[in-house]
Order: structure tokens, then C-alpha cells, then sequence
């Protein structure tokens, strides 16, 4: 089984950080199926920031 660590920054103004992980991750199990993926979105501290620092801390975002 091959591991595979996935840190993508977001496509801008096309996919979230998250999303490209996402898509990566299914390419990489239809190629090899016993992969063993780990994601970690990435950010620059621009667009995405937020979400990605929720996403990786299980947190919630309120609405203020």
C-alpha cells in the first residue's frame, strides 16, 4: 500500500483547498485502490483561510 499526503492551496475562484483534495483523493483510489491518502488543505492566509482552519479543527463558523 502506497501513502499519499495531499497539501493543495485552493484553485482560485474554481475549487476550495478542500475540494481539490477531494478530487485528488478519488483520482488516486481509482488508480490504486489500497491507497492510504491523507488530506490536508492548505491556504496563504488569503481566500480560504477560514474555512480551512475550521475544516481542520472540526470547529463551526457563527454567523455575527
Amino acid at each position: 500500500m502506497t501513502k499519499y499526503v495531499l497539501a493543495p492551496d485552493s484553485f482560485k475562484e474554481s475549487m476550495t483547498a478542500k475540494e481539490v483534495c477531494e478530487a485528488m483523493s478519488k483520482g488516486i483510489k481509482k488508480a490504486d485502490p489500497t491507497a492510504d491518502i491523507i488530506s490536508v488543505p492548505m491556504t496563504d492566509g488569503g481566500e480560504g483561510t477560514v474555512d480551512s482552519l475550521v475544516d481542520a479543527t472540526q470547529g463551526e463558523k457563527y454567523l455575527l
